[in-house]
């Protein structure tokens, strides 16, 4: 009785933290949850945390949101691909993605520019654009899908990450490739080995078959067509090949860090 006196603590909403905690769940989770009895009780049970204020409600939504990262990841298929599309069916225009306004996006002097890269790999030399326009390229026609709920088809054409990550004779069982970026507040975002190697992820240098426009991420975006929008980093200014999770811009901010399928 005294532990659950200990939960209801004014200012905490408890049918909302479950509803909102259940919803982060992937589907398999949420079925067993939802089976077994959706409860505070029960969900304090799988985070092993206490709710006794707002603070620690969001830490609670915190840890299923890290177990829902590692759920996903356990079932993610490396093989499975993303659906691709015909010419015909590229969102014209393609719509601006960002926390900030087009006019505020970095401007790149691809001249300048260098992929720094460090961390589990043999080869840590920069990288020029020049040099990187030179690896083999690959097109593909595949669907962004904002996690604000919104979706657009588009054309990029870029190195595979894979390759990459081979040529610089990068630890490829290290956990993560984790981006810095030149966006404003210094964006960054984790990725996890297995999509970095995945045959879709690339380091685009295109984008509609023209060299990669600074509202789309010039000089070089990740995209990762099997992850949300924020998991597709732009302006990339460094890579490091690491097994630290370092957070990131919107993971820091409670996003799930696997978001993929």
């Amino acid at each position: 009785m005294g532990r659950l006196r200990k939960l209801l603590i004014p200012g905490v909403d408890k049918k909302l933290l479950v509803k909102d905690a259940t919803r982060a769940m992937p589907d398999l989770v949420r079925r067993r949850f939802i089976t077994g009895g959706a409860s505070l009780g029960a969900l304090t049970l799988l985070t092993g945390c206490d709710v006794v204020s707002s603070d620690s409600a969001e830490e609670m939504l915190k840890r299923v949101s890290k177990f829902n990262d590692a759920v996903q990841a356990l079932i993610f298929n490396p093989y499975a691909l993303a659906p691709t599309f015909p010419e015909s069916a590229i969102t014209k225009p393609f719509p601006f993605n960002g926390y900030y306004e087009v006019d505020d996006a970095p401007d790149i002097d691809g001249k300048d520019w260098k992929l720094e890269v460090s961390g589990l790999v043999e080869n840590k030399k920069p990288w020029t654009l020049d040099e990187l326009y030179k690896l083999p390229q690959q097109k593909q026609i595949t669907r962004h899908i904002c996690v604000e709920g919104w979706s657009a088809i588009g054309s990029w054409t870029g190195t595979p990450l894979s390759y990459f990550l081979k040529a610089i004779g990068a630890d490829t069982s290290a956990k993560y490739c984790w981006f810095q970026c030149a966006d404003r507040d210094g964006y960054n975002s984790p990725l996890d080995m297995e999509s970095a190697l995945h045959p879709q992820t690339i380091m685009a240098f295109k984008f509609a078959d023209e060299i990669l426009p600074r509202a789309y991420g010039y000089p070089m975006k990740i995209r990762v067509p099997t992850k949300l929008g924020f998991k597709n980093p732009k302006y990339v200014l460094s890579m490091e090949v690491t097994n630290d999770y370092k957070g990131g811009y919107w993971e820091d901010q409670g996003y799930n860090s696997f978001s993929g399928n």
